[in-house]
């Protein structure tokens, strides 16, 4: 391994890229190309040890990113191990990694009581989307929190006091604390709830709601549906989305103690138990001799 615990920021970038959402759906197919050539390029030893498995690799590989190059995907998956996966636990949440608001995409969405946004910013990120894209968040979540370093408050606590903030210290990243707490805002923007809400659910809204759907056609039934959601409450309305959000089929396998690597991968592809069973089980394969 490498002994002199030294790391150039392209090896780490290189080395990050393995848990990207493409090379993942190689591994499904028994393809370890990229690992191959990775490991190739930067750890010839592993082709010596006897027994090392592709998944043991990964595990390395995850370790050393941990350590030095606390990108997106490490803290994605840091934050859903070591704070969300206790909430999911206790109450009937439903979790959503890269959720599309407009042309925003955030990086995880949670529905329970009320709807939140969690938006990561690494030590690598600016602020300079970050308002847009706040101001796409404030039309369909009640509540909105940054995922920042310590370090980078003086950055982000500027922001509006509706906006909370949770942070990690670089030194001890599975330790997250709330810095400062987003107030719930149960109001919702009839319009951007359209855009996100499938034919099915937005029916099912105007049926509860009205007791019955009116008359309308495979051409028209959005504009009619449009027009009556819009006529609805706004807290009404923000209870109906939570509960169709809830409701969406999103079957996922994540563990606060096994191959808690994978947790975001499970969550970004969607994996229930016998999905992320398999992964694990083909990523077990032993190394190829190099």
């Amino acid at each position: 391994m490498n002994n002199n615990n030294l790391f150039t920021k392209t090896q780490l970038m290189d080395y990050s890229s393995l848990f990207m959402r493409k090379e993942v759906q190689l591994w499904m197919k028994e393809d370890f190309s990229s690992v191959d050539v990775k490991i190739k390029r930067y750890d010839q030893q592993w082709g010596l040890y006897k027994n090392a498995t592709y998944y043991d690799y990964l595990k390395y590989v995850y370790s050393i990113l941990e350590t030095h190059y606390q990108n997106e995907y490490i803290l994605k998956n840091t934050f859903l191990t070591h704070w969300l996966i206790k909430e999911l636990g206790e109450t009937d949440s439903k979790v959503f990694s890269e959720f599309r608001v407009g042309n925003s995409i955030a990086d995880i969405a949670m529905f329970n009581g009320h709807s939140k946004v969690f938006e990561i910013k690494t030590e690598y990120d600016t602020d300079r989307r970050l308002q847009w894209q706040l101001e796409s968040y404030r039309k369909v979540f009640n509540q909105i929190f940054l995922i920042i370093s310590k370090t980078k408050l003086s950055v982000f606590k500027k922001y509006e006091k509706d906006i909370g903030i949770i942070t990690f210290d670089n030194k001890q990243m599975n330790k997250f604390e709330i810095y400062r707490e987003s107030p719930i805002i149960p109001i919702v923007d009839a319009t951007t709830i359209m855009d996100i809400l499938h034919t099915k659910e937005y029916k099912t809204i105007v049926e509860i709601h009205y007791g019955e759907l009116p008359k309308m056609t495979s051409f028209n039934q959005y504009n009619i549906c449009n027009e009556l959601i819009r006529q609805i409450p706004n807290e009404k309305l923000n209870t109906y989305f939570i509960n169709q959000m809830k409701r969406r089929k999103s079957e996922y396998a994540l563990s606060k103690r096994y191959h808690v690597i994978l947790n975001q991968i499970s969550l970004a592809l969607k994996l229930n138990k016998a999905d992320k069973t398999n992964m694990i089980n083909r990523i077990k394969t032993p190394l190829k001799t190099l």
